[in-house]
């Protein structure tokens, strides 16, 4: 373990117990505001030093930088105590670092568009401050997670208006209503399956994810008496919001806008395809002999408690004791002994995704260790169960033990 590991994690491992509990990560939390701001650094450099090279800081820090500094400072173990969540969870200043978040990622999509309108690039120049604004505005999803996860109405509407820089708006139904209720199961869209690469996956989620979106849409505002054309409909309310945002920066910034807003905004789908697929790769929950799965778990996601990228994430990364309990704030998420861990943070993990082989060598002996050997507990690819009882030695429970001693 590094020296600069060493001090940051104990720093943050202490624990003065529920009734002086201070939350050691408090002011590191503007990271995470910070973060959707680094367009307009990149913007700046470029300005100040002419080097095409800045256009693409964004990228070489999220696959470069972040991934480093993940191994570098290593993971945060520490929980709040239990009894100092309510005081954690009333704490108006967590919440209002996720309000300032909006406007960043408005303001940082806003100049980047000016930017390519008024300032000659070149095809390269150009694609990487589209992806830069991708990786960006995919993470608008992360902060429209947070606050949409809450019951009061500006939160809500704070997610909507977040999610609709990337168009994405239906995520909003989607992940609280479909996801949490089918995760870990064959019927969710959003869980990879063992053996899966992630291109196959993302031929099946993104479809999936809106399908089912509009679907719960329908079956609510049916039992309303009402049309799935209303305005109530959750899932046109930021669709609506997108098309008039992307509508007024075509007409402001002209046709290259065209071009631009597409590719940010597929790269930005494509980071919430990386996550989705990461976060519970395999992982499968039971089915009770009455037909329904068993109630999820923190062990029905993969979790990390890497320093950097949970502060540039608001947490997500504890995705495990989030989806236990999907209205606890960021502030407020717990580690659990035994999980189903990441070996890296979720930006090394999304390079490492983006290469199958790589990433299978990685995580399925992972999986196949956590269900201790038997195939009969794990989410497989259809047709990829002869290979993995080939690689593996087991069939299923039978052979459970075999595997699980490897």
């Amino acid at each position: 373990m590094s020296m600069s590991e060493n001090v940051l994690t104990e720093s943050l491992q202490r624990d003065p117990g529920a009734e002086n509990y201070v939350d050691r990560k408090r002011h590191l939390w503007i990271l995470s505001v910070l973060w959707p701001a680094t367009p307009l650094i990149s913007l700046y450099l470029v300005a100040q030093t002419g080097w095409s090279i800045w256009y693409g800081l964004v990228l070489i820090l999220w696959y470069g930088a972040v991934p480093l500094l993940d191994a570098m400072f290593g993971e945060d173990f520490s929980n709040p105590p239990e009894s100092a969540v309510p005081r954690l969870e009333q704490d108006r200043y967590y919440r209002v670092l996720t309000y300032l978040t909006v406007p960043v990622h408005y303001a940082s999509l806003i100049v980047s568009c000016w930017w390519v309108a008024t300032h000659p690039m070149n095809v390269f120049e150009f694609l990487a401050l589209a992806l830069s604004m991708g990786i960006i505005n995919g993470l608008a999803l992360n902060t429209g997670h947070e606050l949409g996860h809450k019951k009061e109405t500006f939160d809500r509407w704070m997610a909507k208006l977040v999610l609709a820089v990337v168009g994405y708006g239906h995520f909003f139904i989607e992940h609280n209503k479909g996801h949490h209720r089918d995760v870990a199961t064959p019927m969710d869209p959003a869980t990879s399956r063992m053996g899966e690469s992630i291109y196959a996956f993302s031929l099946r989620e993104i479809p999936g994810a809106f399908k089912r979106a509009w679907d719960l849409e329908e079956q609510r505002l049916s039992r309303c008496g009402k049309s799935v054309w209303s305005l109530e409909n959750e899932v046109l309310q930021p669709m609506i919001l997108t098309v008039v945002l992307y509508a007024a920066l075509l007409a402001f910034f002209g046709p290259l806008m065209l071009i631009f807003l597409p590719i940010q905004m597929a790269f930005g789908w494509w980071q919430l395809t990386s996550a989705n697929y990461i976060e519970h790769y395999g992982l499968l929950r039971k089915k009770m002999s009455d037909g329904r799965y068993e109630r999820q778990q923190p062990h029905h996601s993969w979790n990390s408690n890497h320093i950097m990228s949970n502060l540039i994430l608001f947490h997500l990364q504890r995705h495990s004791d989030h989806h236990a309990h999907p209205t606890r704030s960021y502030q407020s998420l717990r580690d659990f002994k035994d999980l189903p861990s990441l070996p890296s943070g979720y930006p090394g993990m999304f390079l490492v995704a983006m290469f199958p082989s790589w990433f299978r060598s990685i995580m399925d002996h992972r999986v196949v260790e956590w269900a201790k050997g038997d195939l009969d507990k794990i989410q497989i690819q259809p047709g990829k169960r002869e290979y993995y009882e080939h690689k593996f030695g087991v069939t299923g429970h039978q052979q459970a033990n075999t595997a699980a001693a490897k």
